[in-house]
């Protein structure tokens, strides 16, 4: 006969229970006192005083609560002192013969009311003695909350059951770095292989990488990949408030690793307890320092035997104390970095699995429009452009919702309760239309993607350009890039004769990119090769804080001079090109007046329309014949 599955188990905290018998424990205390019995309606002198006078028929007494029956059948109650009733009858002054004249009843107290009495006497002290034992048994178990565990690492152990589901063929866009952590995976499951070579295991492994690229899914792969133990704790998780538990727990970490070695190590965040040391807070015995002290030890100890590798993840490696990153201890550094065009396409093709999507989605226009992003933003553009199909009542993801998620995460919702007056519609259109038509006439500026005027975020429109992934930008990249950027502070001017606040974005972006190609990257005709200002301080400090000026206030003044230079020349540029082609700019904005929205492609076809119109307008020259 097949055993019927079991349902599911309730369980009942333990606090409950000891709520409970407190309160049972506590009700019948009060029941034998007697307290339930209802207020006390005389004294016991009343009592004794209806005996004497015979108006007392009978009297019953259970334990401490005396009962008086008068002739008339009603009755009253009293309480009596421990000890006989009689005997407190008699001092009360009640004679003999009234006592025998008097029914006295006396329950007899039975063996179980005594056995009870005392089971309810010492039921506290038993329940407290329970108590104590079980809090203290819990306190040597396993408890990670128990007092004794609390200098105990918190490592989680991600094999066997709790292993994770991930592999490397979920991991895309980082293939150099995939290569690296697959070669420790096999080291541990082939350690012969490398070791009849002299090869000898790294002790750590730092991967370092900008937010989102992929640092922690590398170490889950690493987890669904490899046939051994794997530990996986925060950096956080090893300070507390009290001084030397960090170092404690660190202690215990690698005393559980080296029990189940070859293992990996995975610490997550290493640098809320790796920083630098020396900064001047805290001194010596200041937490983090104890805690980086004991790893520092237990990665470079005596033994070289043990088959345990560290992998730590960070995205700030410049404030890691130099002692952590030498040979030896960390002795590989893998670069996480944002994926190029390939990486992100490849991306997007993992987080599509399981989702429908139209036949009209293309994954490349999709990783060429998505520039700059990494792991964890295109998992968020796939999912918000699911939300959108979902919102819309579809069964299927189309090219117009991940267009949408797009604008969504890069500009912010759509406002559609902004409602924009027709005087400031037709200004945000010539605004927006001055950025395309000078982004157009321009040589080194990304191709248009999108012109809106539908107002997202904190902008009433903008432009999106489709970038280009390059490792480097030429100065006439950044030259046209300020140019496009004063585009629409221009085309106020020119058609409106105002100024607005509607390009103070734009006026600080191009002032930022000014000083970065004056004081980083040297593109500057009048000033020396070479950069000016240079990170120090404090890496405790504010990024303004730990900013040091390493040039004198004549340099200083010629920076000035430079970025104003640049500014103004670009400044100019943009002015030209509005000014000789103001037809096609009229066109343009009176188009998204109408439309609101256009696409790359519907842009080009304007444009291009424009042009050819202007070359068929203009007049043919007259050529004279030669005499």
């Amino acid at each position: 006969m097949d055993e019927q599955p079991s349902g599911p188990r309730f369980s009942i905290p333990t606090w409950v229970w000891i709520i409970v018998v407190l309160a049972v424990i506590l009700g019948l205390q009060f029941w034998f006192s007697g307290n339930f019995s209802g207020p006390e309606d005389v004294p016991l002198t009343d009592v004794a005083a209806l005996i004497e006078s015979g108006k007392a028929e009978s009297i019953e007494v259970s334990r401490n609560q005396v009962t008086a029956t008068l002739e008339d059948g009603t009755t009253q109650t009293s309480v009596k002192e421990e000890g006989s009733v009689i005997e407190q009858f008699r001092l009360l002054g009640v004679t003999e013969e009234a006592i025998s004249a008097t029914d006295i009843e006396i329950k007899d107290q039975s063996t179980w009311n005594t056995v009870l009495t005392i089971a309810i006497s010492i039921g506290p002290v038993l329940l407290l003695i329970w108590i104590f034992s079980r809090s203290f048994r819990q306190m040597q178990g396993g408890g990670g909350n128990s007092i004794f565990n609390f200098g105990r690492s918190k490592a989680r152990d991600l094999s066997g059951a709790d292993k994770p589901t991930v592999t490397f063929d979920d991991v895309a866009g980082v293939d150099e770095a995939k290569e690296e952590v697959q070669e420790l995976v096999q080291f541990l499951r082939e350690p012969e292989r490398f070791i009849q070579v002299g090869a000898r295991i790294p002790k750590g492994v730092l991967m370092v990488g900008p937010p989102g690229t992929g640092k922690t899914l590398l170490a889950r792969a690493i987890a669904g990949e490899a046939g051994v133990p794997f530990f996986h704790i925060s950096g956080s998780e090893f300070v507390e408030m009290f001084v030397g538990v960090g170092a404690s727990r660190v202690r215990d970490l690698f005393s559980k690793a080296k029990q189940h070695a070859p293992a990996i190590v995975f610490v997550d965040e290493i640098d809320a307890v790796g920083r630098q040391r020396g900064a001047g807070l805290g001194g010596g015995h200041d937490e983090r320092e104890q805690t980086l002290n004991q790893i520092l030890v237990e990665m470079d100890g005596f033994s070289n035997e043990t088959n345990i590798i560290v992998i730590a993840a960070t995205n700030r490696p410049d404030v890691l104390d130099p002692a952590l990153l030498r040979p030896g201890r960390f002795d590989r550094k893998v670069i996480v970095d944002l994926p190029d065009v390939t990486g992100r396409e490849a991306i997007l093709r993992i987080h599509m699995r399981g989702k429908p999507v139209t036949s009209d989605v293309s994954l490349s226009d999709l990783a060429r429009l998505t520039a700059g992003f990494a792991g964890a933003d295109l998992e968020n553009l796939m999912n918000e452009a699911a939300i959108f199909a979902a919102r819309r009542g579809r069964t299927e993801i189309q090219r117009v919702d991940f267009q949408d998620a797009f604008d969504r995460i890069v500009m912010g919702p759509e406002r559609k309760s902004k409602v924009l007056s027709e005087e400031d519609k037709e200004r945000t259109a010539y605004h927006e239309a001055g950025h395309a038509i000078v982004s157009f006439n321009l040589a080194h500026t990304d191709p248009v993607q999108k012109i809106t005027i539908i107002p997202r975020g904190r902008a009433a429109g903008y432009v999106m350009s489709l970038p280009e992934d390059s490792p480097t930008r030429s100065q006439e990249q950044f030259d046209d890039q300020i140019a496009m950027a004063f585009g629409g502070r221009v085309a106020e001017e020119i058609f409106f004769g105002k100024i607005t606040t509607g390009a103070s974005a734009d006026i600080q972006g191009a002032t930022r990119l000014a000083r970065a190609m004056v004081m980083q990257y040297g593109m500057s005709e009048n000033l020396a090769l070479r950069s000016f200002g240079e990170q120090q301080g404090s890496i405790f400090l504010g990024r303004d804080m730990g900013y040091g000026r390493d040039y004198s206030e004549e340099a200083a003044k010629a920076i000035d001079d430079e970025v104003d230079l640049i500014l103004d020349k670009n400044y100019k540029r943009a002015y030209q090109i509005i000014d000789n082609n103001k037809n096609m700019l009229v066109e343009l904005a009176e188009t998204l007046q109408t439309v609101e929205t256009l696409d790359r492609l519907e842009f080009e076809q304007i444009m291009n329309k424009i042009q050819t119109d202007q070359e068929e307008d203009e007049p043919e020259a007259i050529v004279e014949p030669a005499v």
